[in-house]
């Protein structure tokens, strides 16, 4: 039962083994992790060109991700909210202008339609001789192999991350408050509960959530996810600046895992150099917590 979740977390555990000192060669590994990441989705697009009356399918891809994206950010944002409450605004100074939210926009948009690409080529293959599940595990377990040396390398050593609080505890809220929106989600769409579970613990990291999950549950559910959570995304784009004066928790929290690289542009630029490691920590255990939480949750059924 546990074979899969073996089998994703060793190059993972193995990556995080492998330390790298040369700047250049984790300019490479960075450059890689993104091209893997087009090429899985683009497989994930092929998968699901796979699948028998895709059109009837579609309203169920959408019924499931929204309703998850509603109950997990209700979910998040009341925890993160109380979480203000107690610790008040961010003291520091603002940001400059880092890169434009409207070119993240663009770069999510692209990451849409290269799943798009691989369900058009899809039509023009044939799934008996194209094995595009095996494919897609042996790409996945390279890109978490690649994404362990990342994170072991990341800059983040076990001191800092226990010495900043704030960061545990939203990282800690997220956590939590992710799983009661995911059973929420579950009850309301009459599915199993650890699948609910193991949707609510993508925490924002679309490439992963959706290939994980489609290599259990199957392409349909997997692309749910990865709408899910790019959809997430977007909104925590276009949430912080308006969040981060009053609600500096509820602004990197929504970012959840993104928070340490895609949204933390946007964060600094809105939060100042004050809110950067607070969103660092917050989004590194969120990352690591994302594919073991994810397969465990998984693994139940």
């Amino acid at each position: 039962m546990y074979s899969g979740l073996l089998l994703v977390l060793l190059p993972l555990a193995l990556g995080y083994c492998i330390p790298c000192r040369s700047q250049s060669l984790l300019h490479v590994l960075n450059v890689s992790v993104a091209r893997m990441v087009y090429l899985i989705l683009f497989l994930m697009g092929i998968s699901l060109a796979f699948v028998d009356n895709l059109v009837a399918h579609l309203g169920t891809i959408f019924q499931v991700s929204l309703v998850f994206l509603a109950c997990i950010s209700a979910a998040n944002l009341a925890g993160l909210w109380l979480l203000d409450l107690r610790r008040g605004q961010l003291k520091g100074k603002r940001g400059v202008p880092v890169i434009s939210k409207w070119a993240l926009l663009l770069d999510s948009a692209g990451l849409c339609l290269v799943i798009l690409g691989g369900v058009i080529t899809g039509q023009f293959l044939d799934a008996d001789w194209f094995k595009v599940d095996t494919l897609s595990e042996w790409a996945l377990m390279l890109l978490l192999l690649l994404i362990g040396v990342q994170l072991r390398n990341s800059g983040m050593k076990l001191r800092q991350i226990l010495l900043n609080p704030w960061g545990l505890s939203i990282a800690f809220i997220v956590l939590v408050s992710s799983w009661a929106g995911g059973l929420l989600g579950a009850w309301l769409l009459d599915m199993p509960l650890n699948h609910g579970l193991a949707f609510s613990s993508g925490y924002g990291w679309y490439s992963l959530s959706g290939i994980l999950i489609s290599d259990q549950l199957g392409p349909v559910l997997g692309s749910a996810a990865f709408i899910n959570d790019l959809t997430r995304e977007l909104v925590a784009i276009m949430m912080i600046p308006a969040l981060m004066r009053r609600f500096p928790s509820c602004a990197v929290g929504y970012g959840a895992a993104t928070a340490m690289d895609f949204t933390l542009p946007v964060l600094q630029r809105s939060g100042g150099v004050a809110i950067v490691p607070i969103a660092i920590v917050s989004g590194f255990i969120l990352s690591l917590a994302a594919p073991i939480f994810m397969l465990t949750f998984l693994s139940l059924g």
